[in-house]
């Protein structure tokens, strides 16, 4: 069923893990989807393989996230969904933090998900929709995740706020929650090997890595029309994580 047709959507990050998975469900519901990302061939190679369109940028640079509205807006002229995914996870105890690795992290997942958001909105359709891409981080307290959590409570308030802000021109926005999942990101962070993950995994009560496509229906669902009186909601996909406090 493509309830998504006639749609143009944008996603960052949109050439791995769960942007690449909300994008081939977007596709397949009928939306023109746009991708952007910082690796110029991972990112045309993952468009060409969705039937997606390519764009390069990096989310923690302020002259990219200009340049990427303004050729939006140019080409495209409005958008109805954006889904604001790029993000990295650094691991730190908080006694060994480098300013280095937490402006890294805040630079992107805060700084960069705060403005492409603020510079993308001009361009957004009157009842578009807007997911923002949190973590169930933000919900528990596990050592060494503060720098990552704090930016993912970071991106909830600005996603609250947000809703409340674009209601008058019926705009929705929301958070999807991720826990452990298996994509690149948990790869770069060092959580790939063997026993690593079976800890993780003691820890969710359904006992396994989320699939990225069960994050993908997620987000395509919030991106439609049946998710019409839904605004300012967070969205734990965590196979019951965050209850284990």
């Amino acid at each position: 069923m493509q309830n998504l047709q006639g749609k143009t959507a944008l996603i960052t990050g949109g050439n791995s893990g769960i942007g690449y998975a909300a994008a081939k469900e977007l596709v397949a519901n009928g939306a023109k989807v746009i991708i952007t990302g910082r690796r110029k061939e991972a990112v045309e190679k993952a468009a060409a393989e969705l039937g997606a369109v390519a764009m390069i940028a990096d989310q923690s640079k302020m002259a990219d996230i200009e340049t990427l509205s303004a050729t939006v807006a140019t080409q495209y002229g409005k958008i109805d969904i954006l889904v604001v995914n790029a993000g990295i996870s650094k691991l730190t105890m908080i006694e060994n933090a480098t300013e280095e690795l937490f402006d890294e992290v805040m630079d992107l997942n805060v700084k960069g998900a705060y403005f492409t958001l603020s510079r993308l909105i001009p361009v957004l359709n009157d009842g578009a929709s807007v997911v923002l891409i949190s973590s169930s981080s933000a919900s528990k307290s596990i050592p060494q995740t503060s720098v990552y959590a704090a930016s993912k409570v970071a991106i909830n308030a600005v996603m609250k706020i947000a809703a409340v802000e674009l209601a008058p021109r019926r705009i929705r926005v929301n958070a999807v929650s991720p826990g452990p999942f298996a994509t690149e990101i948990m790869e770069k962070a060092g959580l790939n090997d063997p026993k690593t993950q079976e800890f993780i995994k003691s820890g969710v009560p359904l006992g396994r890595l989320g699939i990225p496509a069960e994050a993908g229906k997620l987000i395509s669902f919030l991106a439609g029309d049946d998710a019409a009186y839904i605004t300012g909601a967070e969205y734990l996909v965590d196979g019951g994580q965050s209850l284990n406090r």
